[in-house]
């Protein structure tokens, strides 16, 4: 599941954002923009897929998509909702067109901001230039 999420990721980086990135095995210790989503994979296990992004990385987003220089802490939280779903909808794509435990997507939530402290069982992150997004992954049941 971590390899399709990582897929989407990138695809992520490459497709919308466009600047080069580098993926790397950790998790971020920065104060992050925290949301998560639960997917219910086809062989019966629900996962949940935490997103953890921090301010600059976020901002980015928001102005690629929003065109603003500097949102406010709302905008940046639909930002991170809305980079939740973009990135793990991609990852479900993948999954189904390759036959990997394809899974169905639930909606994203918000967390909160700060240090990304739950409990996971695989993660990666993003870094552009010093800029990251992470993902994590616990499998639920």
């Amino acid at each position: 599941m971590l390899k399709t999420i990582s897929e989407a990721l990138e695809n992520f980086c490459i497709h919308q954002i466009r600047i080069p990135h580098t993926l790397s095995d950790g998790v971020s210790s920065n104060k992050s923009f925290i949301a998560y989503i639960d997917i219910d994979a086809q062989s019966g296990e629900t996962h949940r897929v935490y997103i953890a992004s921090d301010t600059n990385f976020m901002q980015r987003v928001s102005k690629l998509f929003l065109e603003e220089d500097e949102s406010d802490e709302n905008t940046l939280i639909d930002m991170t909702l809305e980079t939740t779903n973009l990135i793990v909808g991609s990852a479900k794509v993948i999954a189904e067109e390759s036959n990997i435990n394809p899974y169905t997507i639930n909606t994203p939530h918000f967390l909160k901001t700060d240090i990304f402290d739950f409990e996971y069982d695989q993660a990666k992150f993003v870094n552009i230039d010093n800029d990251k997004l992470m993902i994590a992954i616990k499998e639920l049941c």
